[in-house]
């Protein structure tokens, strides 16, 4: 699967924003990647506060991106070329723009009140209780005409939906069917794990030593507003929904929850919850192969065993993985990509990570993100890593028309889909050739996972019986004994289709599959 940012893939209009038929014009980039599926972030009507995070009308589309007319072409377009399209759902919180939130602080006998969580203040006019926006600052705004608290897990501008109202349930229902009904062919669903809160709005508990920097720096984990066991009801219910069609629709959960166990139980009991749940402490984790092969391990013993693992190595909220994870070096970003396409389960690139675009630096005063604007200095925000693709070395990029100012800069275009695309050493011939070879191998897209012995800092794993796996993620030279077959694809393309018998030396920053 490839993640698109539809603001910053491709614009064919000449506004400087990306849009829906900027993403039809480039289906065959996609389709000679080897791509099987698309995930668009949000392309719903939105005031942008979040960048299309803070949805006004889930059946309408952003008329910067296009209309429900575009979006039926590029389906269309998309099945035609075998790549199917997946959209954002944001069913935690709207915008307070939306409708229904207009009615809903309307007054306090307003028929959708109980469609958001309100709540009286304390004797001392303080919030409710002590939940934190994972934006910061408390989660509640008092609302002078009711005088009553709204909250939100995010932005003030996002008030968060009550999911006991069963209102609330039936119109997702629908909302579901509106995309499904269209050859929508699943949905990624948006902090899938916060849905839920707690109906007695009781104080989180207070973090400690034990939990992982962000609950940390949070101050509390978050048990009432979020994580709460009632959400795996609505995942079931939709998952009902999904299963109903004949070609069943495809659920994926953004799922930032901090232990393996907690991720397992996003999969249900014999597959009845979500198709795919994203794994965050794989995402945040260092390029290090003792925790990334850890983590691995535990997934895998801890998942259910009809559940497939995703992998991802960037998205639109965290630092691209040429930059968090290879630091820009070329070797470290190829050897992240085989890594990331060789590990059982579903790999997601973002967009750009097969070139190995990295992050690109925006000034103070083109920040788009409110949490960057909020947090500058101290944090940039997500602009740097949603800045337009690259898609040639020209004025604009190819991502907009020459002498157009880009929503977000460009960065350096030297680094480019034209130029690798020609390029046999490049990173995006590497990519496609390791996407090649996993279609090519049912080994590699079905088998098994097993670890295997190896020095420090090198990680080495079996794909079924015949492919091995070994990465160096270190910065010295390795040995590996008992390695006998054939280099199929190696991060030195040099390698490819040198013969082994029996032994191995990796370089630094260097991995190979081997068929044996």
């Amino acid at each position: 699967m490839y993640q698109i940012y539809p603001l910053s893939f491709a614009d064919s209009n000449g506004d400087g924003f990306g849009d829906l038929q900027g993403i039809v014009e480039h289906l065959d980039h996609l389709a000679w990647l080897g791509v099987d599926g698309i995930w668009l972030s949000p392309i719903t009507l939105s005031p942008n506060d979040d960048w299309g995070y803070d949805v006004a009308d889930y059946r309408a589309v952003q008329p910067d991106l296009g209309s429900l007319a575009d979006v039926d072409r590029l389906i269309d377009a998309a099945r035609a070329l075998g790549i199917r399209v997946l959209l954002d759902l944001v069913p935690n919180h709207t915008s307070e723009q939306h409708p229904w939130f207009v009615e809903s602080r309307s007054s306090r006998g307003a028929a959708r009140r109980d469609w958001y969580v309100w709540a009286d203040p304390k004797p001392d006019g303080s919030p409710p209780n002590n939940w934190i926006s994972s934006f910061g600052g408390p989660a509640w705004k008092l609302d002078p005409v009711s005088g009553q608290f709204y909250m939100f897990n995010h932005l003030p501008q996002q008030p968060d939906l009550n999911w006991w109202n069963d209102g609330v349930r039936a119109e997702f229902d629908d909302i579901l069917r509106f995309w499904f009904d269209r050859g929508v062919a699943g949905f990624r669903i948006d902090v899938c794990n916060l849905i839920v809160k707690d109906a007695e709005l009781r104080d989180n508990p207070a973090a400690t030593d034990d939990d992982d920097p962000g609950t940390r720096a949070l101050g509390q984990r978050v048990v009432f507003n979020g994580n709460r066991p009632e959400v795996h009801d609505v995942i079931r219910h939709w998952r009902e929904i999904a299963d109903s069609y004949e070609a069943p629709r495809v659920l994926i959960g953004e799922t930032p929850v901090e232990k393996s166990d907690e991720l397992a139980r996003f999969y249900g009991v014999d597959g009845d919850e979500l198709h795919l749940a994203f794994n965050f402490p794989f995402i945040t984790a260092p390029l290090d192969a003792e925790p990334l092969r850890l983590l691995v391990e535990a997934t895998e013993a801890l998942l259910p065993s009809d559940a497939w693992p995703v992998w991802t190595g960037s998205n639109h909220d965290m630092s691209r993985l040429a930059t968090r994870w290879a630091g820009d070096d070329e070797r470290r970003t190829k050897v992240a990509l085989m890594m990331l396409l060789t590990l059982r389960g579903t790999p997601v690139l973002y967009q750009g990570d097969e070139i190995g675009l990295g992050d690109v630096a925006v000034a103070r005063e083109q920040l788009r993100d409110p949490l960057g604007v909020k947090y500058w200095p101290v944090y940039a925000g997500r602009d740097a890593m949603r800045t337009p693709m690259h898609w040639r070395d020209a004025p604009g990029g190819g991502f907009t028309g020459p002498g157009v100012v880009p929503w977000l800069p460009l960065g350096d275009t030297a680094r480019n889909v034209a130029d690798q695309r020609s390029d046999p050493g490049s990173v995006l011939t590497f990519t496609r050739d390791l996407i090649a070879l996993r279609r090519q191998h049912g080994e590699l897209r079905a088998g098994s996972y097993s670890t295997r012995g190896a020095p420090d800092g090198v990680w080495v794993w079996t794909r079924g019986s015949r492919f091995v796996v070994a990465l160096n993620l270190s910065e010295s030279d390795a040995d590996l004994d008992d390695m006998t077959g054939r280099i199929s694809i190696a991060t030195d393309r040099a390698r490819d289709g040198e013969a082994l018998s029996g032994s191995l030396r990796l370089r630094a920053w260097d991995g190979v599959v081997v068929e044996r």
